[in-house]
């Protein structure tokens, strides 16, 4: 495989008709992705009635300076493990940078930085991941159901969360609107 059919760094958008509900209108930033598989978190969605001072609340984290922020649904995967996806001017123990991109944070002392007000400038909570075993994202992406385009953080960071799947159309040149659920035969 060369390293061009892997989609680090970039969004994956859910076409119209995907078939799976949890992946309907999905927004996916991936954040590795190679031989061995794939994994991105969901950013096109949130968690109804789950705010970030109800997730630092359960790790006694006073949530000091940290807005009240939604929580994503990163994905189907361990939806109990969260994640921050955010600009990489900060980075803890277990950071990970994304293809210059955006950054990657699994531990509590991302949430502590936040919380603190000395955490990276821009950030977004997910829990849950989306996650692909050994050439399972590859043979997906030759079937209608995904569509891959290069990703802008500031659809991550700047962007409502309920205009993402259409801005990350749109940054692509597509009019989502003009998509189908169905392809034809001729």
């Amino acid at each position: 495989m060369d390293s061009c059919r892997f989609l680090t760094g970039q969004f994956l958008l859910a076409m119209p008709g995907i078939g799976d509900p949890r992946f309907e209108r999905a927004v996916i930033a991936i954040c590795a992705h190679d031989p061995d598989g794939a994994m991105g978190i969901g950013v096109g969605a949130v968690i109804d009635g789950l705010g970030l001072h109800d997730l630092l609340g359960q790790f006694d984290i006073d949530p000091g300076e940290a807005p009240d922020a939604p929580i994503h649904f990163g994905g189907p995967v361990e939806p109990r493990r969260g994640f921050i996806l955010h600009s990489p001017d900060w980075a803890g123990q277990d950071t990970v940078e994304v293809a210059g991109r955006w950054a990657l944070s699994g531990t509590l002392d991302v949430l502590k930085a936040i919380a603190a007000g000395n955490g990276p400038a821009d950030w977004i909570v997910a829990l849950g991941y989306a996650g692909w075993g050994e050439g399972q994202l590859d043979e997906e992406m030759t079937r209608i159901g995904w569509f891959n385009t290069p990703a802008e953080p500031d659809l991550i960071f700047d962007t409502d969360v309920d205009r993402r799947w259409e801005a990350a159309f749109g940054q692509a040149g597509i009019d989502p609107r003009l998509l189908v659920a169905d392809g034809g035969s001729a």
